[in-house]
């Protein structure tokens, strides 16, 4: 083979090198692993949060206060779950959005319904006891 050829092969084979170094960290490694430590720690936190959740029923919390920590452990844990053993926090921003997003819209549009259903109701109450 003359020179030119094994010039050009060797370009080739670089050029082929580099394309793969370069795409590598975009896409998905088969095999990508996390530190184990980094399971350990959400673990942890995810027994701690079950813990707080038990004390807020075993000192007996009640009425608003109560169902407010549930519900904030809750969200912690299932955001915790979501972000790292479902690999959320390693996705693109726009993936990310499109699967959180949604669940926040219904809990946002959810809050206003109750606010105005709150509302309506004062409304008929004040109306319907003054006909009576």
């Amino acid at each position: 083979m003359t020179n030119a050829a094994l010039d050009v092969q060797g370009t080739q084979h670089s050029l082929q090198a580099h394309v793969l170094d370069t795409v590598a960290p975009v896409a998905h490694g088969k095999g990508q692993q996390h530190p184990i430590k980094l399971y350990l720690v959400v673990w942890g936190w995810l027994f701690v949060l079950s813990t707080c959740s038990y004390l807020v029923d075993y000192f007996g919390l009640q009425g608003n206060l109560r169902w407010s920590l549930i519900v904030l452990f809750m969200v912690l844990k299932a955001g915790l779950i979501v972000a790292v053993f479902m690999h959320m926090a390693w996705e693109r921003l726009a993936l990310a959005y499109a699967i959180l997003l949604p669940p926040v819209l219904v809990l946002v549009f959810v809050t206003i319904m109750v606010l105005e259903s709150d509302y309506t109701r004062l409304l008929r109450v004040l109306f319907f006891a003054s006909s009576t």
